[in-house]
Order: C-alpha cells, then sequence, then structure tokens
C-alpha cells in the first residue's frame, strides 16, 4: 500500500460502534484509516470500503507487527477492549487481560515502530462520579468496577510512556455514546448490548417487552438518574480534532467528551415514546450497584483546545438515528 505515512492510521477496534463512526470520520477528513478487528463484536459490513482491512486481535504480535510496519502507519486510534461494566465485575481478570495487557502490546509495538502519536477510548467511569456539579478532566479518580479501573490503568500507561518516549496522546473519556450514522452507513450492531437508547429502541419495535429502570428514588428531578448523552457522529469528529491537534505537534491532552448537560432515565425514555409513537412498557427495578444519581461532563477543554463544536445536540434526533439503525438491523435478519 503506497500511503502517505503521515495520513495513514490504524485503528484497533474500528468494525465497532464507535470505531467504525471515526473511521467515517476519518476518511472524510483525508484519512488513509487501516482498521485491524478480531470482529468479537464489531461487523465486517460496518467498516467502510475505502479503508483497508485487517481481521485479527492486537494480541496477535506478528499481524499487530505487520500492520503497522506494511502500512507506514503515523498514528493509532484505540478502540478495542471490553466495555460491560457487570461483565467486568464477574471476570475482572479477562477484563485486565484484554483491556490493560493488550494496550501494553500495542504501545510496545508503537515503540518498536516509531509511532509516536496515539489516541485512546477512554470513559467517565474513571471519575468518582460523586456530587451534582459537571465532571471536569482534574477531578477525583476513583473508578467502581474493573472496567473503569482497567481504562484508568492504561491512562496510567500513556502519561508514563510520554514522559520517557517522544510519544503524544490523547485521551478522550466518553460519557453516554448514543445513536447512529445519519447516513446508516454504521451503528451500534451488538444484539445484547445494554446502552439504555438502543435497548429502549428495540422495546419500541417488539423486540424486547419492556424496559428497566434501574432506580426511581434518586436525588434528581424525576428520580431517575441523569446522563449526559453525546450523539457519535460528534464524538468521532473529536477523534479527528485530537488526531489533526497531535499532528500539528500539539501536546499530548485529556479530554472529557459529552455536551455538558443531562437527561434523566425518565426524560430518555419519553423522548423514545414521542419518536417512535408509541409508548414503552416500563420496569420499575431497584437502583443497580455502583451507579451515581448524575454524570455529566464539562467539556469546556474539548471545546477550547480544539474548537470542537457538536452538530447533533438534540435528544429526539440521537434517538431518531438509533431507532432507525434499529429499524436497517431487523431489516437485515429478515432478510430484506
Amino acid at each position: 500500500m503506497n500511503a502517505d505515512r503521515s495520513n495513514t492510521v490504524l485503528v484497533t477496534g474500528g468494525a465497532g460502534y464507535i470505531g467504525s463512526h471515526v473511521v467515517l470520520a476519518l476518511l472524510e477528513a483525508g484519512y488513509q484509516p487501516v482498521v485491524l478487528d478480531n470482529l468479537s463484536t464489531g461487523r465486517k459490513e460496518c467498516v467502510p470500503p475505502d479503508a483497508h482491512f485487517i481481521e485479527g486481535d492486537i494480541a496477535e504480535s506478528r499481524l499487530l507487527d505487520a500492520a503497522l510496519r506494511d502500512h507506514h502507519c503515523a498514528a493509532v486510534l484505540h478502540f478495542a477492549g471490553s466495555i460491560v461494566v457487570p461483565e467486568s465485575v464477574a471476570r475482572p481478570l479477562a477484563y485486565y487481560d484484554n483491556n490493560v495487557a493488550n494496550s501494553l502490546l500495542l504501545l510496545q509495538a508503537c515503540q518498536q515502530f516509531q509511532v509516536d502519536v496515539f489516541i485512546f477510548s477512554s470513559t467517565a467511569a474513571v471519575y468518582a462520579g460523586e456530587g451534582a456539579d459537571a465532571v471536569t478532566e482534574d477531578d477525583v479518580l476513583a473508578p467502581a468496577n474493573p472496567y473503569g479501573r482497567s481504562k484508568l490503568m492504561v491512562e496510567w500507561m500513556l502519561q508514563d510512556t510520554a514522559a520517557a518516549s517522544a510519544l503524544r496522546y490523547g485521551i478522550l473519556r466518553y460519557f453516554n455514546v448514543a445513536g447512529a450514522d445519519p447516513q446508516l452507513r454504521t451503528g451500534q450492531s451488538t444484539p445484547d448490548a445494554t446502552h439504555l437508547i438502543k435497548r429502549a429502541c428495540q422495546v419500541a419495535l417488539g423486540q424486547a417487552p419492556a424496559i428497566d429502570v434501574f432506580g426511581s428514588d434518586y436525588p434528581t428531578p424525576d428520580g431517575t438518574a441523569v446522563r449526559d448523552y453525546i450523539h457519535v457522529t460528534d464524538l468521532a469528529a473529536a477523534h479527528v480534532a485530537v488526531l489533526d491537534h497531535l499532528r500539528r505537534g500539539g501536546d499530548s491532552c485529556t479530554l472529557n467528551c459529552g455536551y455538558g448537560h443531562g437527561f434523566s432515565v425518565a426524560e430518555v425514555l419519553d423522548a423514545v415514546d414521542r419518536v417512535s409513537g408509541q409508548p414503552l412498557v416500563r420496569n420499575m427495578a431497584a437502583r443497580r450497584a455502583g451507579d451515581a444519581a448524575a454524570l455529566v461532563a464539562d467539556p469546556s477543554r474539548l471545546r477550547s483546545l480544539l474548537g470542537w463544536q457538536p452538530q447533533h445536540d438534540n435528544l429526539d434526533h440521537i434517538v431518531e438515528t438509533a431507532l432507525c439503525w434499529e429499524r436497517k438491523l431487523a431489516g437485515e435478519a429478515a432478510g430484506d
């Protein structure tokens, strides 16, 4: 592949939900993505034909080395990892293996092939999640589960590696990612994903009988938990902005990715009712252990450092794109 090294980037997990949206954004920005994905949760169909696809795992050292070497990758965007919180509690060593040990292998390969720009898919789960104020990047880090701890460990590895080498990194801490590509080229494709909006859309389409609401006695206006929902296309744009920043020689950065305002679970379900045209059956359940009453980003640093301006900050629009994607998946399953 005779690509310009400055424009070729390796995207691990690029067939997954967030990674595939970032691949689309990279192509639109003039980058040449090389996608490495083992398809454990991703779909090859979600990788656009203009991106080079390699099926495999970052733990396969020969495959990883060949991808970085043969494609002359100038940067790595790292999305490969396990993300289900309850599963991380039940299987912590699997999470430390996949999220931490495999990230270590990836970082070592980057050092070997002199790839000095690294963008990491992190999470708001690294925060303590206490209090009603919007969370800043300098707030207390106290992840409550192995998933969050595994992400924070990788953040520390990046910081320590950057202090000892030429590596520059962008750490993006996601809040609640939702929605789908408005052109329906990709979306959240894992059937048993735990994302609230995806699950609610599945209920709206009759694929599940009811939506569970975990906790109605939180100290919030309507008693249900409040979260900051960011459209996945806006999140993808943030990754391209960070990559551009680092390519220009910008300093390493850690950035919250959210809109700076939240919606309660009840408000989200009301939006699904509006968009779908039918009321959802809601099962009220007890709070889940470790769930915060409210978790909202302060995205000031992302906006000021990179000039990032969201284009999809509308709850009904987020729901509409998610619902359209679920309809598309249902049609594919039915053979339409």
